[in-house]
């Protein structure tokens, strides 16, 4: 049975850096549709990053970044896609939040190019960023 396991979380001062990794196992084949979501207290769970491979072996792909990301965050994945990686730089004290690595398991998911959390049907443990001002 696949698991997905993040790592990376931490507490850093408004202005820095963190990187956050999924590592994805189990799995007959690398997930090709992942994407990084964040829930902080009290608030819905929304996307962050989204990475769709059309073909992992030709690395064809596209990323969708949530407006309150972009030219911040980057998502990237590792050799044979069996890492997810998220670099998050000038972090800001609203980027506090439980960050979860999830993937979207179904076919033709490029095409579909999913971006709400219900239509991602694997999720890791999720991983603690806390940014203090």
């Amino acid at each position: 049975q696949g698991q997905l396991v993040e790592s990376g979380g931490g507490s850093v001062q408004a202005g820095g850096s963190l990187r956050l990794s999924c590592a994805a196992s189990g799995y007959p084949s690398s997930p090709s549709c992942m994407g990084w979501f964040r829930q902080a207290p009290g608030k819905e769970r929304e996307a962050v990053a989204l990475i769709y491979n059309s073909d992992i072996y030709t690395g064809s792909f596209y990323t969708r970044y949530a407006d309150f990301v972009k030219g911040r965050f980057t998502i990237s994945q590792g050799n044979a896609k069996k890492t997810l990686y998220l670099d998050m730089n000038r972090l800001k004290p609203e980027d506090s939040a439980m960050y979860y690595c999830a993937a979207d398991l179904r076919s033709h998911c490029y095409t579909r190019g999913a971006q709400l959390s219900s239509d991602f049907d694997a999720w890791g443990q999720g991983t603690q960023v806390t940014v203090s001002s």
